[in-house]
């Protein structure tokens, strides 16, 4: 049932075109835009790119949080999945996979041609790109919290956002120094790095725990 789960959210996800092909859309084009707006100096570029990277990744991130939870509130599926014999911890964790998969797991993927207009050098191309990769999904299940809290209410989506970003912005931090720790000397990249890895674990944790107990207070 978890992975049957898992494939009917990317299935739906792919079908009504929504979080994954919208956030990777607005995470190419607000890269694409960047260097226009910064304007040509290549060095500035290079040393600013990782964090372009990550602030546009977490705000694509944002897309599609709000209808993790809201489109079964809404017809009434949300009951039935509580109902199932599958524990509603790992419902939640199974949404928030497929929501990862759906739009995390694309971006990371994209994260390398995009660098390339950053003027970034392939060892901050390959940093950037590990970081994502373990980055991305605390941003998710953050994001599964606030989607979980605001799947009842009627313009969840304008209030998700607020509710979320501060969680964020350590992620946020710990990504953008691991990825300016790889070339840069004096400051090691193991140890933002595996501050990093921690914050995933512990949202994956905190997140499932947290998106279920709403959930549960929804339904009571």
């Amino acid at each position: 049932m978890f992975w049957a789960l898992v494939r009917r959210d990317l299935k739906l996800a792919a079908r009504i075109g929504g979080g994954g092909s919208m956030g990777l859309v607005f995470f190419l084009s607000l890269v694409t835009v960047m260097p226009f707006a910064v304007g040509p100096d290549l060095n500035l570029l290079a040393r600013i790119g990782a964090a372009i990277l990550w602030v546009a990744a977490m705000l694509a991130t944002l897309l599609g949080l709000d209808r993790i939870f809201q489109a079964e509130e809404e017809d009434g599926s949300l009951d039935l999945l509580m109902m199932s014999p599958l524990p509603l911890p790992l419902i939640v964790l199974a949404k928030g996979l497929a929501h990862w998969l759906a739009t995390g797991l694309p971006l990371v993927l994209a994260a390398p041609l995009l660098g390339l207009l950053l003027a970034l050098q392939p060892v901050v191309l390959g940093a950037v790109t590990l970081t994502l990769l373990v980055g991305t999904p605390a941003l998710t299940f953050l994001g599964v919290v606030g989607a979980a809290l605001t799947a009842g209410l009627r313009r969840g989506g304008l209030i998700l956002p607020i509710l979320v970003m501060p969680l964020m912005v350590p992620v946020l931090i710990f990504g953008v120094a691991a990825s300016n720790a790889a070339v840069e000397a004096t400051t090691p990249f193991l140890a933002p790095f595996l501050l990093l890895v921690a914050a995933s674990l512990f949202a994956l944790v905190a997140g499932v725990v947290a998106g279920a107990a709403s959930l549960r207070q929804i339904g009571s």
